[in-house]
């Protein structure tokens, strides 16, 4: 099929705090869409203050999808979501609806517009068994054996990556085949949309960095510490060895507040490294974003008017 014959989405890509929620809310009332979320934090339930959530009364002005679909002490694969969110996809066109995708997680949306290769599918036992492992070894000597067997896995995934040092391991036990092996494999089905991709991104990085201290100052005011508290004391929770391995709790900000709410450091500086590292987190966001030629970048405020010419062309409007 012509890809000019195939229905309309839209994808409002970008670093942390750049506003593509607040956009992708106004598109979807206007344009009658609805907004499937392209968060990794967003899909766990009870992370609402710390992950910008959408409140309660946005999410009932437009439909969204892929918002807490798993509890905090659960793993969520760019897989599942790419599966889970074609589905929403899908089921937005079917209504003569414009899906509109928003969100920074790079892996997410690349998964989704790309698709993934085929690879055995997660083992709850032997994940379990990686992470005791783990428990007693750490996961440097993990990631050393993942060097042994897959060197080329290895030098891309950093020794403080836990999540993927367990799914690579995964992968080649259950297989006896490296995961980089697998990726090299031929792609599932791509989405079958025409995409408008835009990046949101203020031209100024100061202007970004204000931004994220300025929403994690309100975040904090809304409560944030109290909802770390609330996760903390859950007992699913408690019962995990090792809650900050967690996808959940590596969540920018979220890591800094259990480690302040373990007695590292003082407010003060919690406060400074949970910015820090949102800063570190849109940094590498931008890097990920600049090394796709496919996308077009607008400055959310000073360039406003282009984003505008931009979706009215594509919709023929």
């Amino acid at each position: 099929m012509s890809n000019l014959l195939l229905p309309p989405a839209i994808a409002l890509l970008g670093p942390t705090a750049s506003g593509k929620s607040a956009l992708a809310l106004e598109w979807a009332q206007r344009l009658g869409g609805e907004i499937v979320s392209v968060d990794s934090a967003l899909v766990y339930r009870h992370l609402d203050i710390g992950a910008a959530k959408p409140s309660r009364d946005e999410l009932a002005q437009v439909p969204h999808h892929l918002i807490d679909v798993r509890d905090p002490w659960q793993v969520y694969s760019a897989a599942e979501f790419a599966a889970a969110a074609r589905l929403a996809i899908e089921q937005i066109l079917a209504r003569g609806r414009i899906p509109i995708l928003a969100g920074g997680t790079g892996l997410y949306f690349q998964a989704l517009s790309q698709g993934l290769a085929e690879m055995p599918e997660a083992d709850p036992g032997l994940r379990a068994e990686i992470t005791a492992d783990a428990a007693v070894r750490g996961w440097p000597a993990l990631h050393a054996e993942l060097a042994r067997v897959d060197p080329v896995a290895a030098a891309r995934i950093k020794p403080t990556d836990p999540q993927r040092i367990q799914r690579a391991l995964e992968v080649f036990r259950l297989s006896g085949r490296p995961i980089s092996a697998w990726q090299r494999a031929p792609l599932r089905q791509r989405l079958p949309v025409r995409l408008l991709k835009l990046v949101l991104a203020p031209a100024d990085r100061a202007v970004l960095h204000q931004r994220i201290a300025r929403r994690f100052e309100a975040m904090l005011a809304a409560g944030f510490l109290d909802e770390v508290r609330a996760l903390r004391a859950m007992p699913q929770m408690q019962a995990v060895a090792a809650p900050l391995d967690l996808p959940a709790v590596r969540a920018v900000g979220y890591r800094q507040a259990w480690e302040w709410l373990d007695g590292q450091g003082d407010a003060a500086a919690f406060r400074e490294r949970a910015i820090a590292a949102t800063r570190q987190l849109a940094k590498r966001q931008l890097t990920w974003l600049r090394g796709r030629p496919d996308l077009r970048w607008f400055d959310p405020v000073s360039q406003r008017a282009g984003l505008e010419q931009a979706l009215a062309l594509f919709l023929g409007r």
